[in-house]
């Protein structure tokens, strides 16, 4: 019998075949974003938990936090957004600035297929300009990874966190909800968090008939014009797409394996404006989009 000590939960070891097939997936995306102009960089897998704490809303409780010997709170990054905006805010790169970065990050939730407590992403974005056209080069540049990996029917549904303006925060994390738990099942959650139903049902509704806004449209339009890309099979308007976390500022992206509104997440991101101006005491704005390489191997080697 193997008397080895197990892993923790939710952690894994990585074996030399799938260890390859990671590499070999890193460097596709990575030679893609190189064509346009995007460059490497790396941050520290700890970060002070004061850097982290306070820019995830809801999802902050799965922060591992703990206390260094000298007392100081330290945390395991979340995500390689957050560290990248301090990151910025400490070298003042020449503006705008494309980067990509690979690296685990670390969320203590509950592990399940496809979900682990470590896990790869891979992340692009580009700083310091408000320009639609970068909204779409994130877009445009991450559909092309995906054909370039073979997965021809992935699709980008978009949406625009001004769409949510008049809605409280409740309504906008139990709607981002709606294709795992149904319509119903977020009324539910509405209802018992205190709203009456006839409200959160309007809001629903509300919600479902969404237009794109001018700045989606513009979005589109370049997709179109520059990647050559089709709206319905390259991307798409999805008008209950949230995105949970509190940065977004503007437009929203998720990535999906297909166009069935089960299919898994493989990726997501969208424009956040005002995380790096808490750290560089200034405005500078910002959109990324994160690939999660973990769920991707098991998509493509499955």
């Amino acid at each position: 019998m193997n008397s080895a000590p197990p892993t923790p939960k939710g952690f894994r070891d990585i074996q030399p075949e799938m260890a390859k097939r990671r590499r070999e997936l890193i460097n596709t995306i990575a030679s893609t974003l190189e064509e346009y102009e995007f460059v490497p960089i790396e941050t520290p897998t700890l970060e002070f938990a004061d850097t982290l704490k306070g820019k995830y809303g809801a999802e902050e409780k799965l922060i591992y936090e703990f206390e260094d010997r000298g007392g100081r709170k330290l945390a395991l990054r979340y995500d390689l957004t957050v560290p990248f905006a301090r990151y910025v805010a400490t070298y003042n790169p020449p503006l705008p600035f494309r980067r990509y970065q690979v690296g685990n990050v670390f969320r203590g939730e509950n592990p399940q297929k496809g979900r682990y407590r470590e896990f790869t992403q891979f992340d692009l974005d580009t700083v310091g300009t408000t320009d639609p056209t970068e909204d779409a080069k994130v877009v445009g540049v991450s559909i092309k990874c995906m054909r370039q990996l073979g997965l021809n029917n992935a699709i980008m549904l978009i949406n625009d966190r001004a769409n949510f303006k008049d809605f409280p925060v409740e309504v906008i994390r139990a709607i981002d909800k709606i294709n795992k738990i149904g319509e119903e099942g977020v009324i539910k959650e509405l209802v018992e968090g205190g709203i009456p139903e006839n409200q959160a049902r309007g809001s629903v509704d509300k919600i479902r008939n969404q237009k794109p806004t001018e700045n989606l449209n513009q979005i589109f339009q370049i997709l179109k014009d520059e990647y050559k890309l089709e709206e319905g099979k390259d991307f798409s308007f999805d008008p209950s797409l949230a995105r949970g976390l509190d940065y977004y500022t503007g437009a929203i992206f998720e990535l999906k394996l297909d166009q069935n509104p089960d299919s898994l997440s493989v990726g997501g991101g969208g424009r956040y404006d005002n995380l790096i101006g808490m750290f560089a005491k200034k405005s500078i704005p910002a959109v990324g989009f994160s690939f999660g390489l973990d769920r991707m191997l098991e998509i493509l080697y499955s």
